[in-house]
């Protein structure tokens, strides 16, 4: 699994977004529909997107051109953009959400008239604008939803939550924090987009085992939202992923050298994790 660190590759679809000015870029952002994935990083994100990405009314980045490839850096607008700073700055998966400057709002100065026509302007290029639907996927989106809505005149929120013992075991290859300080970085990050939540106008939060359990119904409820017609995925999904960090979950509290830890850790975030409708003492509730 590649770091975030590395340049990713692009291909633009539509011609240089030199040939367009800051007011014709406002001009097309008005007369488009921007929907905007979001969720930390290993939550399912690169899933949902090229689910969405499927619609025939939706336009996705498409960096990367291999399907079978799972890439950290692929079809992120955070890597392709000049006006706010990518989550690496922030220190990255596991740690960004800790970071205040990681979350933006409507407040932020960022958000002057020429800045929402540049974001636009530098997204553009990666984009089939024949489309209304333009789809774009970054991990930092869970903790910028309201700086979203108010860089763009139409806009769309679908967040993906995923276990947080599977989303921090699987950071752990991608972190060098403990994983405890994971577990409390999935807390404050959803706490914080939960609270962004009452700002939006529309918005949409599926789990990721519903979605692998049932993608169809999942995605209906999505396209409902959206106000579109449902379109079937041919993307398989699968619970080995889950069960996997669930296993080793497991064998951790009852090994005697990390038994005393996932206690302790149980004990502290429990409540919290709970709020969310997981579970650390069952990780099979959700």
């Amino acid at each position: 699994m590649q770091r975030e660190s590395r340049e990713p590759m692009t291909t633009p679809t539509t011609g240089p977004a030199s040939a367009l000015s800051l007011e014709q870029a406002r001009e097309i952002a008005q007369a488009h529909h921007f929907v905007f994935c979001c969720g930390l990083h290993r939550s399912g994100t690169t899933l949902l997107f090229r689910m969405l990405r499927e619609h025939p009314a939706m336009s996705g980045f498409t960096n990367n051109q291999v399907a079978t490839e799972w890439l950290a850096l692929e079809d992120e607008g955070q890597f392709l953009q000049s006006v706010y700073p990518p989550g690496i700055v922030y220190g990255g998966p596991g740690s960004f959400a800790f970071s205040p400057g990681a979350h933006l709002t409507e407040e932020s100065e960022l958000l002057t008239p020429d800045n929402k026509a540049q974001l636009a302007l530098d997204w553009f290029p990666y984009w089939d604008l024949s489309k209304r639907y333009l789809l774009e996927k970054s991990p930092p989106n869970i903790l910028m939803t309201r700086f979203l809505q108010s860089a763009f005149p139409h806009t769309s929120f679908v967040t993906i939550v995923r276990h947080p013992v599977a989303v921090s075991l699987a950071t752990t290859k991608w972190s060098t924090r403990s994983l405890d300080s994971l577990i409390e970085h999935w807390l404050v990050a959803h706490e914080i987009a939960e609270a962004d939540q009452k700002h939006l106008k529309r918005a949409v939060t599926v789990k990721y085992e519903t979605l692998i359990a049932a993608p169809d119904a999942a995605l209906s409820k999505i396209y409902a939202v959206l106000g579109v017609e449902p379109h079937p995925t041919t993307f398989e999904a699968t619970t080995e992923h889950n069960q996997r960090y669930f296993a080793q979950w497991a064998e951790m509290a009852t090994n005697p050298e990390t038994r005393a830890s996932v206690q302790d850790w149980i004990a502290r975030y429990e409540p919290r994790v709970r709020a969310f409708g997981y579970s650390l003492q069952d990780p099979e509730m959700y």
